[in-house]
This record gives structure tokens, C-alpha cells and sequence, in this order.
């Protein structure tokens, strides 16, 4: 019979995240940092219909989406795809609709640093996970209302 570990580490329910991003220098900054912290960045895009072609075809549990991005369509409508999937959407945005709190877990207002992103995703595993979130990194605002 195996042994609980009682002060082990805790298993990351997110590992999978998407970045759509239009910023190169951000997009790539967040890929680059976020893989050596042991996430998974499945892809990084800058359009909505990149970004639709990734939620369809990959299992995911984070997306981190730009409001503005390239082409036609919003990070507000990957987050309504997103939503479709039950993919929870962070916003990493300088100025958030409020009106559309619904569509996300949250929103990192930019500029944030490295340590604002990882703090962001670890209180949106607690908020996903059920768990009490004690304290929000600068800039990060949680939504009542989320997948």
C-alpha cells in the first residue's frame, strides 16, 4: 500500500494554457516565462480564428487572451469560445469592458510583471478549484461569474 504525502506539493489543475496575444514582444515574453515555470503553452496566436482553431482541436485549462488583437474579432470572442468549451479566460488587458465580466474568470490589467502572471494563474487554480483566494497579485481582478 503506498503512502500519503501529506506536505507535498500540489498537482496543478492548470497545465494547458492557450495565449493569444498580438503584442510579439508580450506573446513571446509570456510563452517563454510561463514554459520554464513548467506550463504547457499549447500555442500562441494573435487572432481569433487562430485562436478558434486551438480551442476546437486542443484540450486546454487556461486561455490568456488581449482584448485587441489582429484581424477580425476580439478577445472577447475567444472568450465566448472559449465559454463554449468550458475553458476558463483570463484577460490580459489594458483597459477591460466591464460589461463583460461574464466571459472570463478575471483580467490582468497590463502592464503586470512576471510574478503578477504566475500569481494570477495560482489564484485562478484556487477560484477553480473551490479554494479561497487569499490574495490577488497587482493588478488581477477575479469575476463573481465564471466557467
Amino acid at each position: 500500500m503506498g503512502r500519503a504525502v501529506l506536505f507535498g506539493k500540489r498537482v496543478r489543475s492548470v497545465k494547458r494554457i492557450l495565449i493569444v496575444e498580438d503584442e510579439p514582444l508580450i506573446a513571446f515574453d509570456s510563452e517563454h516565462w510561463l514554459g520554464g515555470k513548467g506550463y504547457e503553452v499549447v500555442a500562441t496566436v494573435d487572432s481569433l480564428a487562430a485562436a478558434r482553431e486551438i480551442i476546437a482541436a486542443e484540450p486546454l485549462d487556461l486561455i490568456l487572451t488581449d482584448i485587441g488583437l489582429s484581424g477580425e474579432g476580439t478577445g472577447l470572442d475567444v472568450a465566448r469560445a472559449a465559454g463554449e468549451q468550458g475553458v476558463a479566460v483570463l484577460f490580459v488587458t489594458g483597459q477591460f469592458p466591464e460589461a463583460n465580466e461574464h466571459l472570463g474568470i478575471g483580467c490582468l490589467t497590463k502592464p503586470y510583471s512576471d510574478a503578477s502572471l504566475l500569481g494570477a494563474i495560482a489564484a485562478i487554480e484556487r477560484k477553480l478549484s473551490g479554494r479561497r483566494v487569499r490574495k490577488l497579485p497587482a493588478g488581477l481582478r477575479l469575476f463573481e461569474t465564471a466557467v
